[in-house]
């Protein structure tokens, strides 16, 4: 059996059938806790713990999947393209509010993670937390800090606006499909853009480019805020 789970077949058909299962758990259970994403993140972790399987084999199977990520986002620009003229037409506020997302993003975790005394290595890996993982990691790098945790934390954030933005922003009385996949993209990137495209095609170009405008601003401001806030 150990030899079967170093297979890539098994990485991928564990991946598959914990999303696919999930998805199906959401049609009959409607709360926001039973988010798909979550669910089948769960699952998987479930999973490997319980059979004693490493990560290491689970990624397999699991980098295949992994490698449609690169496709999935050149795909957002079909999106974008078909939206271009109302993008266009919203160009100036929707950068203005991805600039003051982005901001709010590094200068919040930084006060904050300042405020509860966190060590300087924890800021350093957690005040990219609201891009894509590889533009984080690679800011992690840059400012010395522990990738791995940056990592965790990326994702987390993204489930976390995956199963939660939609609810708080329609909460919050914002039913804009132009509002929300900004949002959605600003603060949660990837799997925040996901969740937009379920909103709709309108959602989901917004988010795609929020995501990539934000990726871009915390890359280039990042690393100053760290060497401003801890040397």
């Amino acid at each position: 059996m150990t030899a079967f789970y170093s297979l890539p077949v098994f990485g991928i058909g564990l991946t598959l059938v914990a999303f696919f299962g999930a998805r199906a758990l959401r049609t009959k259970i409607k709360l926001v806790l039973f988010n798909p994403v979550l669910i089948a993140i769960t699952l998987i972790i479930l999973f490997l713990v319980v059979f004693e399987v490493s990560f290491n084999d689970y990624n397999i199977g699991g980098k295949y999947l992994t490698f449609f990520l690169g496709p999935s986002i050149v795909a957002l620009g079909v999106l974008f393209y078909e939206k271009y003229q109302l993008i266009k037409h919203n160009i100036y506020p929707f950068l203005l509010a991805v600039c003051c997302g982005g901001m709010i993003s590094i200068l919040s975790v930084s006060l904050l993670s300042i405020y509860l005394n966190a060590p300087d290595v924890i800021i350093k890996s957690i005040v990219s937390l609201s891009v894509t993982t590889p533009i984080a990691i690679e800011i992690t790098k840059i400012t010395e800090g522990i990738p791995s945790l940056t990592a965790g934390v990326v994702i987390a954030v993204g489930v976390f606006g995956n199963a939660f933005g939609p609810s708080f922003l329609k909460l919050t009385g914002i039913k804009s499909e132009a509002a929300m996949g900004t949002a959605l993209g600003t603060a949660a990137h990837g799997i925040g853009t996901a969740r937009a495209l379920e909103v709709g095609h309108l959602s989901g170009a917004y988010s795609g480019l929020a995501m990539c405008v934000n990726g871009i601003l915390t890359t280039l401001i990042a690393p100053y805020v760290v060497i401003w806030m801890v040397g």
